[in-house]
């Protein structure tokens, strides 16, 4: 199913057809052939009660590959209704109607999904296109599928009009919160309509590319279901982006042979660990299309080891720090490329071990270790976990073979597992926007949020956040309304101002006023990073407009000195208000003639920032308005250099000598311990005169052991 199909190259301990992960493979489904399949199968006589019609005998054959014990009568029998509903429908390709429940059915049955979820992908179209009702569904079939039916069912497009489409996704998305197979059934059906979009206009097909690159592809990676989500992204990436598809395309049909290097490398793992007795199975797993354009685009020229990665599938957890140990022992590891998702899972379920090694031949290859279990639900994410709300068997055998947050409470409480920070999240806020606008705008905006941070309260409790929330998010998603009042943080015990950017595990105590009629700050939507947070201050904002100061009228633009020390002149066109210093930012420390743009900061100040600056550019993207700023008539300035450079006697005395020699005062000087021979040197300078920075540069890099002199670019942290 993944697009990211898995080869078996060797076999490094397991045995057998019946090994762990292996199962028997399958013809290629032609959906022609299903169709007529299907129309035969719905005429046949008495010799097909006892046992699935042709039509659906694939799906049989790959349920009953994840489930042996499996009772397909619920299949025969919804698969019936299916077909005679759908009777004389086709497809705009002009199949029959009945395939393309028929192939979602099989996507899902692919993936491992339970009974209840392949019945209701059968019936997922019959209420909305036929003349079956979902009573009639329930009384057939029971209350969980016809939720599962009614949840995927789209609402007409003649009572809502316009707002019909984002209405469906919000009825689906509360639907999911409830029982996330309504979402495992929409992901599916739009993978097959997405593999017949061909027979659509381009136009239209551009339309639902689109709504499946900003909606769709997140919900599958926030899912886990890296199989649907995979193949969805190369196929939109083959409509919106032809060009470079095709380039793609021909890049990877140009490189056929490319995988031999992986394979090569492949065998050389698979012979350490038949050494080390560990027990492995060693795949090599060909790049998507879209993965091989990130690689190209990230590296450049690709090697024939960048076309794929290999992946090492072992029996238990500790197998795979045993097969790390190994493969960091035989072969040359390439550090920066280890990540460990075993210790620390990923929101979305995903766990496993990422290397990189070179090979004796210089091959580097990418390696992916986990278990056959973790495997299945990096692949099919939540669909692996089957039915969260199945009851355990007296002997527990159920929940034996389910991961341990997918086993149900011992009381039967209907609790769904698989309902993740960030779904909490999104129900609680769609409640707050009945505009379907607001909504659509606020989805887009939630899943472009593409990590997931957890933070602790004081009170031992923790928060989920995306990734870039800030303490304005963590009041609201902690206190909700009341966090109206919030007055500041203290942020891993330090007290921290509300614009303060979180990091995974940090602690954080929002500190909040005991005035109840306290309102935020209209700057904290430039800090507000999710829907819920941005709705909440919004709706404050609007309900209180004399809380908004009113625009000011301009004034002429104000002429102060930035710096008494450096003596720069700057000139900063503020508008109406008491104006305050102006000062070159010591993140970039402008100097004549750099280009500049100026930015408020607390107190009325203006800080000016050379243009480019990562500072600068991170208070464009939060919203702050930039200020004009000029420089004045005086040459002097302050400017900060950092000096690379090989580690030798005498060098802080030479360089110090070269500066002093071009007549430029310094005002302080930091030498950073060295580091694999290399000494990082950084100087504040006075210079008399701007016009001279370039010559005092030269004179410095023409030190020896110097290799580089820069101007100071320190990382963005904006002050606000």
């Amino acid at each position: 199913m993944s697009a990211e199909a898995t080869n078996p190259v060797s076999d490094a301990g397991a045995t057998g057809p019946d090994a762990p992960g292996r199962r028997r493979s399958r013809p290629r489904i032609d959906l022609r052939r299903l169709g007529r399949a299907a129309l035969l199968g719905a005429t046949a006589g008495p010799a097909v009660r006892d046992r699935l019609p042709d039509a659906i005998g694939h799906v049989g054959e790959a349920h009953r590959a994840h489930h042996p014990d499996a009772d397909l009568a619920v299949l025969r029998r919804a698969y019936v209704l299916a077909e005679s509903s759908h009777r004389g429908q086709f497809r705009k390709s002009g199949e029959p109607y009945i395939t393309h429940p028929l192939a979602v059915t099989l996507i899902l049955a692919e993936l491992g999904a339970e009974t209840t979820t392949l019945t209701a992908a059968l019936l997922h179209d019959t209420v909305e296109d036929t003349e079956v009702t979902l009573d009639q569904v329930r009384r057939e079939f029971g209350d969980e599928v016809a939720y599962l039916v009614d949840g995927v069912t789209k609402l007409e497009k003649v009572d809502y009009g316009a707002a019909a489409e984002p209405e469906t996704f919000r009825k689906m998305l509360v639907a999911t919160g409830n029982d996330v197979r309504v979402m495992s059934i929409k992901l599916a059906d739009r993978l097959h309509n997405m593999r017949t979009l061909g027979v659509m206009r381009p136009e239209k097909q551009a339309r639902i590319a689109k709504v499946t690159r900003d909606v769709l592809i997140p919900l599958a990676e926030r899912l886990g279901v890296q199989a649907l989500k995979t193949e969805l992204e190369d196929l939109v990436f083959a409509i919106l982006h032809p060009d470079e598809y095709e380039t793609t395309r021909a890049l990877i049909a140009d490189n056929s042979g490319a995988g031999d290097a992986l394979t090569a490398v492949a065998d050389q793992v698979a012979a350490v660990l038949r050494e080390a007795d560990i027990g492995a199975e060693v795949l090599v797993r060909p790049r998507h299309f879209v993965s091989v354009h990130r690689v190209r685009l990230k590296r450049g020229e690709l090697r024939g080891s960048d076309f794929g990665r290999l992946l090492v599938l072992v029996a238990e957890d500790a197998d795979c720090y045993a097969v790390l140990g190994e493969l960091h022992t035989c072969f040359t590891p390439v550090i920066s490329e280890f990540k460990d998702f075993i210790a620390a899972p990923k929101f979305n379920l995903y766990q496993s071990l990422h290397t990189a090694v070179a090979a004796p031949d210089g091959a580097v290859a990418e390696v992916l270790i986990r278990t056959h279990r973790m495997h299945k639900v990096a692949e099919a994410g939540v669909v692996a976990l089957g039915n969260p709300y199945a009851a355990a068997s007296p002997d527990g055998a159920e929940d034996a073979e389910r991961p341990e947050t997918a086993r149900g409470p011992e009381d039967g409480e209907r609790v769904d597992p698989t309902r993740p920070g960030w779904l909490s999240r999104l129900l609680d806020w769609q409640q707050a926007t009945p505009d379907p606008d607001t909504f659509w705008t606020s989805l887009h905006a939630d899943l472009a949020q593409d990590q997931e941070i957890t933070v602790f309260r004081t009170d031992g409790g923790t928060l989920g956040l995306p990734g870039g929330a800030s303490c304005v998010d963590a009041a609201y998603a902690q206190h909700g309304e009341a966090a109206h009042g919030c007055l500041g943080a203290r942020v891993n015990g330090r007290l921290a101002p509300l614009s303060t950017v979180l990091h995974d595990g940090d602690t954080v105590q929002l500190l909040l006023a005991q005035d109840a009629t306290s309102g935020p700050s209209p700057q904290w939507l430039a800090h507000a990073r999710t829907p819920a947070a941005r709705i909440a201050i919004t709706g404050w904002l609007q309900a209180h407009p004399e809380a908004v100061a009113p625009a000011a009228a301009p004034r002429a633009p104000a002429s102060v000195t930035a710096d008494r020390r450096s003596g720069t002149r700057l000139r900063a066109d503020l508008p109406a208000g008491p104006a305050g210093a102006v000062r070159p930012a010591g993140c970039c420390t402008p100097v004549p003639p750099d280009e500049i743009t100026g930015f408020v900061v607390r107190g009325g100040a203006v800080t000016v920032h050379r243009t480019g600056c990562a500072s600068a550019d991170t208070m464009l993207r939060l919203g702050r308005d930039p200020v004009t700023v000029h420089w004045g008539d005086t040459a002097e300035c302050r400017v900060t250099l950092v000096a690379e450079s090989f580690g030798r006697p005498r060098l802080l005395a030479d360089l110090t000598e070269a500066i002093a020699a071009e007549g430029v005062a310094v005002v302080s000087a930091t030498v950073e311990p060295p580091s694999e021979q290399r000494v990082r040197h950084t100087y504040t300078l006075q210079l008399p005169d701007a016009a001279g920075l370039p010559a005092l540069m030269r004179a410095m890099r023409d030190v020896p052991g110097v290799y580089d002199v820069s101007r100071a670019r320190h990382p963005a942290s904006p002050e606000l």
